[in-house]
């Protein structure tokens, strides 16, 4: 039933249950273990551990209603990007890296940067068949979940990307106007791969971009709405106008912009809990979907008490808007306590019935 309540979710039809999602449980090895009684761990073959994933996912585990997935990420700018290394998240720490690189010297150089004239623009026919084949992963590894395809870098988290915190926010803070005219010029380079993304046989596409820090907006929200906002809606137009269902991801708290994000025409908001959902709930609850927002921090701490008022706290905004979906909305990462996270899946399905 997972894949129809997302499905339904998707569409504002309400299913008789809240469904869910979740991100990085799936690579919680203990907890995807003691859910579904086989024996991976970190070290197991990537067969085994795909097949478990798949029945930890799937309707005889935790039975996720759509699979947060997108293709179009860092890979684009090969070499010339920033990297700011990365601390411990997933299990075993392999993913630490303190390598820490950036391409760019000077704010000026950020500013004169055309990624027009360094990349190029995609191959439509190639870009329309890989969104394509990548959907089509996800719907034979994951059957039982809504599949999606989608981009990473949309905006803001391309030019994160490329230029790092540092060298970005001394642009932006020295010359305002000039860094808004390169994140036009970055738009003008990854529009094609909207059109691609228009072009192909994908229902549910989800649109990731990173605009705010926790704290909220790192810049002027008059920025924003002079430069983001509009380039979102050339962006997205393609998608609209292919009838797809658009799925809009940030970290961060973006309450501010919540009103500019659904005039850019996205039909969902998946949020971390920072971002005020009930807000959401309240202006957009019956004619958008929405993600969320469930906070790890609680998870982590372990408490019982505190982990059911949690779960409470979302399914009081949310479950009577027929596009709700809950979620842990900033992961579950490996450190969570296993017992913790049943507790949470059980109090989840104690309150998922309408």
């Amino acid at each position: 039933m997972s894949y129809a309540d997302g499905w339904a979710a998707l569409h504002l039809d309400m299913p008789a249950r809240v469904p869910r999602t979740e991100y990085s449980a799936e690579s919680h090895w203990d907890l995807v273990a003691a859910v579904t009684g086989d024996p991976v761990t970190l070290n197991s073959s990537d067969a085994t551990k795909l097949d478990a994933q798949s029945a930890f996912t799937g309707s005889q585990g935790w039975d996720y209603a759509f699979r947060w997935s997108i293709l179009l990420s860092r890979q684009a700018f090969g070499s010339i990007r920033t990297k700011m290394g990365h601390a411990v998240y997933a299990a075993g720490g392999g993913d630490r890296d303190d390598e820490q690189f950036c391409p760019f010297t000077t704010p000026e150089e950020v500013l004169a940067f055309d990624p027009v004239a360094t990349w190029g623009r995609p191959d439509h026919a190639e870009w329309v068949r890989r969104f394509e084949r990548h959907y089509q992963q996800q719907v034979t590894t994951q059957p039982d979940c809504v599949a999606m395809t989608g981009v990473y870098v949309t905006l803001v988290s391309g030019l994160i990307e490329i230029f790092g915190w540092e060298l970005l926010l001394t642009a932006l803070g020295l010359d305002p106007l000039g860094f808004g005219a390169l994140t036009t010029r970055y738009a003008n380079w990854v529009l094609p791969y909207f059109e691609a993304l228009a072009d192909a046989e994908v229902p549910v596409v989800m649109v990731h971009d990173d605009i705010c820090w926790s704290s909220g907006p790192f810049c002027s929200p008059a920025w924003y709405r002079e430069y983001v906002f509009p380039n979102y809606r050339r962006l997205l137009q393609p998608l609209i106008d292919s009838g797809k269902r658009i799925a809009y991801t940030s970290d961060g708290d973006f309450s501010l912009f919540i009103d500019d994000i659904a005039a850019c025409g996205v039909h969902g908001f998946v949020m971390e809990p920072t971002t005020n959902m009930a807000a959401i709930a309240e202006r957009y609850g019956r004619s958008h979907f929405f993600v969320g927002n469930v906070d790890t921090r609680v998870l982590l701490g372990g408490d019982r008490g505190a982990i059911k008022a949690e779960v409470e706290r979302c399914m009081a905004i949310g479950k009577s808007c027929p596009g709700f979906m809950l979620a842990v909305g900033n992961h579950i990462p490996a450190n969570t306590p296993v017992d913790a996270a049943l507790y949470y899946d059980e109090v989840y399905r104690a309150l998922a019935r309408r």
